[in-house]
């Protein structure tokens, strides 16, 4: 429901329109613009989706009286005084089964292994299509309403789980049951994680996925820790999801998997011995977790981090291969023998 006061020209305009936004400022040209469409962005995709289609009658129903609009006060967030109609125009858009040429990427692990799993179809994809904005997202340690603001945006979205007792991980199961609730139109998805002894959680996702109304594609398992030959294999996979999910033409072809032959792993990756002196220009950095050294000579191939890049090249989605935590663990190896 809303007023019009037609002295004034002013809508009140109930919850449409409206953000979960405090400022000290209360006019929307007082504010920082980025941030209040982000956050405008974020109240319509979690809330209002569901109801486009009746945001879309009501609002050319609205437009058809032909009435002035100076003002719209919400019933919460900012009052739209300059330009006001610019909202009004942006929930058309959004309600229009919005997207841009965006991928999200969301997932949940338990020993690290999804999180390579996904970190690696993410350079795949961009490997691919470098043009395309790629989130990656942790749903353990990210909040979920920016999460599924980012699933709104985008095109097409990856959900990754770990599998426990058959089944995927619970705060990726509550995940979907909002995504489903949500009803997204026009988005692709595929499912991808790791599994022990059966991979049933990457099935159920699938499954998930079906019912939500996204276009699936095939999905991706990997059996146990990824190692060098099935992070090459999630890299080509997100190279496939690039080419078949791209919004224009793409003249990048996709690397092939069985290009470099996998080796033993006992040969991919030297040993580092940890009881050794290290000298003035020791460029190493350890793990102040395991004690596991990163010596730039050797590299870590299982990661596709090559030999001779230094610590500051080396991406920031790395992990300690004996403790799989990340790069904020290590720091420069001290110049003496290590305990």
């Amino acid at each position: 429901m809303m007023t019009y006061m037609t002295k004034d020209a002013v809508l009140f305009s109930n919850d449409a329109f409206g953000q979960h936004y405090c400022d000290e400022r209360l006019f929307n040209d007082e504010v920082d613009q980025a941030e209040l469409f982000e956050q405008c962005l974020r109240y319509y995709s979690n809330i209002l989706t569901p109801f486009s289609p009746l945001v879309t009658a009501k609002i050319k129903e609205v437009l058809s009286f032909n009435l002035p609009v100076d003002m719209i006060a919400t019933s919460h967030g900012i009052v739209w005084r300059e330009n006001p109609v610019q909202i009004i125009e942006k929930y058309l858009e959004w309600a229009g089964d919005y997207q841009e040429d965006r991928i999200t990427i969301f997932y949940d692990t338990m020993s690290n292994n999804t999180r390579m799993m996904a970190d690696a179809i993410a350079q795949g994809i961009h490997e691919v299509d470098p043009g395309v904005a790629v989130k990656v997202f942790n749903v353990s340690r990210q909040d979920k309403n920016e999460i599924l603001a980012n699933v709104f945006r985008s095109k097409a979205v990856l959900v990754g789980s770990s599998t426990m007792n058959n089944v995927m991980m619970p705060k990726i199961a509550g995940m979907l049951e909002e995504i489903t609730g949500l009803r997204f139109k026009q988005k692709k998805a595929a499912a991808f994680g790791s599994y022990g002894w059966n991979g049933g959680a990457v099935d159920r996702i699938h499954s998930r996925l079906v019912d939500a109304g996204f276009e699936t594609t095939e999905s991706q398992k990997t059996k146990w820790r990824p190692d060098g030959k099935a992070l090459r294999e999630c890299r080509a996979y997100g190279q496939m999801l690039a080419k078949k999910w791209a919004l224009h033409e793409l003249n990048v072809t996709p690397m092939s998997v069985e290009s470099t032959p996998a080796e033993p792993l006992s040969a991919q990756v030297p040993e580092t011995p940890k009881n050794v002196a290290h000298g003035d220009d020791c460029q190493c950095m350890i793990c102040t977790v395991c004690n596991w050294v990163y010596d730039p000579a050797t590299g870590e191939p299982n990661q596709g981090v090559e030999p001779g890049t230094p610590w500051e090249q080396v991406p920031d989605h790395f992990l300690c291969p004996e403790c799989n935590l990340g790069k904020d663990v290590f720091a420069p190896h001290a110049k003496s023998e290590v305990a």
